[in-house]
């Protein structure tokens, strides 16, 4: 019987790792997926692209090039019609260093955006996650795939089982926030799992 091949999943966000395999257990794929935790010493890659594509690809090169293994990356952010699409590629950092003063960097950016739109109304409060997945191989092959989902973002946040901007973000057809939804319930309808699935059906042709 053929071993699974390891993938390094650049993160060092321990809750990604499940995700990713259980995509990839479901796409009938032998892999092992590990993340950056086994890999003390992998660089730190700044994310210094345009688009979430480019930052996804920046982040799986310098990954596979450290360790030797197919490394799968990805990015991901919230657009906000209202603001013209952002946060968008800055919405990790979008509250600046007034979120590094805060200590919670999540809560500082959501507090921003809703300050933001706190006079905007109803109609207008539409949104889109989106997320990019990247994976490159040591022998320089590679591709990026992208998946996004439709919402509108709420005026409080709501629910404690997310992260980021879950709290609110309200997909098209439910009424819950993704942070008052199960783990299982986002990964299926999630932009990241939306990507990671592409990613997935991709990896068929390679692996």
């Amino acid at each position: 019987m053929t071993a699974p091949i390891t993938i390094v999943l650049a993160t060092r966000n321990a809750n990604k790792i499940p995700e990713m395999q259980a995509v990839l257990t479901e796409a009938g794929l032998s892999a092992e997926v590990t993340g950056l935790g086994a890999y003390p010493e992998a660089p730190e890659v700044a994310e210094t692209e345009p688009d979430f594509g480019g930052n996804a690809l920046l982040k799986a090169r310098a990954v596979a090039r450290h360790t030797g293994l197919p490394a799968v990356a990805d990015d991901s952010g919230l657009r906000v019609d209202a603001l013209n699409g952002m946060p968008g590629v800055l919405s990790a950092r979008w509250s600046g260093r007034f979120g590094d003063e805060s200590g919670n960097k999540d809560a500082a950016n959501l507090e921003l955006v809703l300050d933001q739109l706190a006079d905007t109304p109803e109609e207008r409060r539409g949104a889109e996650f989106v997320a990019a997945a990247a994976v490159s191989f040591p022998d320089g092959t590679e591709d990026v795939v992208e998946g996004v989902f439709r919402g509108r973002v709420t005026r409080k946040p709501r629910g404690t089982n997310g992260f980021g901007y879950d709290p609110v973000f309200v997909p098209d057809g439910d009424t819950r926030t993704m942070a008052e939804m199960s783990a299982e319930e986002k990964n299926a309808i999630s932009h990241r799992g939306i990507a990671f699935r592409k990613l997935a059906e991709r990896l068929r042709n390679v692996l």
